[in-house]
């Protein structure tokens, strides 16, 4: 066995052993984590389907779940002889989609030892495969390789700085070899797999913006949202962190117009204690889920939103929208979804993970902040002259038509390679 993969083998059993004593010690991602993998070969053989060819679609958590949704939703409908088996590697992905109507089983990937790829592929069989963006397992991708599945990247990114193009990545270098086609978001991906002799790629862009140009063409709405807002100018902040909201409550504290904006606010982590801090800085806030249940509304200020699933929509009813995250050193989180509703996108000034952030800003419809001072010039602007706003916006949803279209393209390829149709 080549020593790259002692130390992978290695690094996988101190991974799951890091898991083990964080659930020990009360952390209950990592006990959900554990428990969600626990039986898994009983589990897919009693609920996966045995009818029909089986699609494995794997992401990593909520966000890839969500880039790749429209080419599940595409294969669903083109190949409805096929079954979908959908898995999630987090917890933060599998918790929110476990009942997901669109697959046919969805569950956790089990840990990526030899036996486990051994026998998870055994009992799968899967017709087609397709990864999400990133996640390179090797022992699931080199039995997948050996039992001939295709397999497909999609909407991948990659960077200088991954182990492909590191002296010591062989071994990954042959597991890039080992996929049938990769889709790439951009050029610059592909100049570097070029760079490794990875010529099996194609340039289809980021599927997210197909995810997101469907999302506002539903006509959706969330209860007691209108009702807040009322004809006010709203400024919805989505995936905050607790930096962007200490930005957000200083610039709140200098706006006096009680007949001014409003700010809604869905914040990251809706835990009770998190929202506790959150109802600190913004002592006039109500929260959604009060809100929601008082039958004589009496309009405020500030709305904290209290649970998940409704950012997407959310940013429909803003002026102007912020995304957080952009102070971490993970960087920004979604900022497509308010893009495509043609609304101003502000946020951090950590994005350099992010190119459709810097690509955002060159079209004008985004705009990055450092601190309370620019944050107050750019709002100021947003705020005051209508026309300023209403073009920045324009400018964002133009950003997301000219880009989306990636879905059809990958598409196009399982069509034409007929890894479905020949079954």
């Amino acid at each position: 066995m080549p020593v790259s993969t002692i130390i992978y083998n290695l690094g996988i059993r101190g991974y799951k052993a890091g898991v083990a004593l964080a659930a020990a010690t009360g952390n209950a991602k990592a006990r959900k984590w554990l428990e969600g993998r626990r039986h898994w070969r009983t589990a897919l053989e009693q609920h996966l389907p045995n009818a029909g060819p089986i699609v494995w679609i794997h992401a990593a958590s909520l966000g890839e779940f969500e880039q790749g949704r429209p080419v599940l939703e595409a294969l669903r409908q083109q190949y409805p002889h096929c079954k979908i088996l959908l898995t999630f590697f987090s917890p933060s992905g599998y918790e929110v989609r476990k009942d997901y109507p669109g697959a046919d089983y969805v569950c956790y990937l089990p840990l990526d030892t030899p036996q486990n790829a051994k026998d998870f592929i055994r009992i799968v069989k899967p017709a087609l495969a397709i990864f999400i963006k990133y996640e390179f397992w090797y022992h699931m991708l080199t039995r997948l390789y050996r039992e001939k599945v295709p397999v497909l990247l999609i909407s991948g990114i990659f960077r200088p700085g991954q182990p492909f193009f590191k002296p010591y990545g062989g071994m990954f270098r042959k597991l890039l070899q080992q996929f049938s086609y990769i889709f790439v978001q951009n050029r610059e991906s592909m100049s570097l797999l070029e760079q490794i002799g990875i010529q099996h790629t194609a340039l289809a862009g980021d599927t997210r913006f197909d995810r997101v140009w469907a999302l506002q063409e539903e006509e959706r709405s969330l209860p007691g949202i209108g009702a807040f807002i009322g004809t006010r100018q709203a400024i919805i902040a989505g995936s905050t962190w607790d930096a962007d909201e200490t930005l957000l409550a200083a610039w709140w504290k200098q706006q006096q117009d009680k007949d001014g904006p409003c700010l809604v606010i869905a914040p990251h982590e809706i835990e009770m204690a998190h929202i506790s801090k959150l109802l600190e800085l913004f002592p006039e806030a109500i929260r959604y889920t009060a809100w929601i249940k008082t039958e004589k509304k009496q309009p405020g200020r500030v709305l904290l939103i209290d649970n998940i699933g409704m950012l997407s929509v959310l940013y429909r009813y803003a002026a102007i929208t912020y995304v957080g995250g952009g102070f971490g050193k993970d960087g920004i989180h979604n900022i497509l979804e308010p893009a495509t509703y043609g609304k101003p996108v502000l946020f951090g000034p950590v994005f350099h993970k992010y190119p459709e952030a810097a690509a955002l800003i060159a079209a004008g419809g985004g705009i990055s902040i450092h601190d309370l001072s620019t944050f107050d010039t750019q709002m100021g602007k947003l705020l005051q002259d209508e026309s300023i706003r209403l073009q920045v916006g324009a400018n964002a949803k133009d950003y997301v038509a000219e880009n989306k279209g990636a879905t059809s393209k990958i598409l196009q390829y399982i069509q034409e390679k007929r890894f479905l149709t020949r079954l």
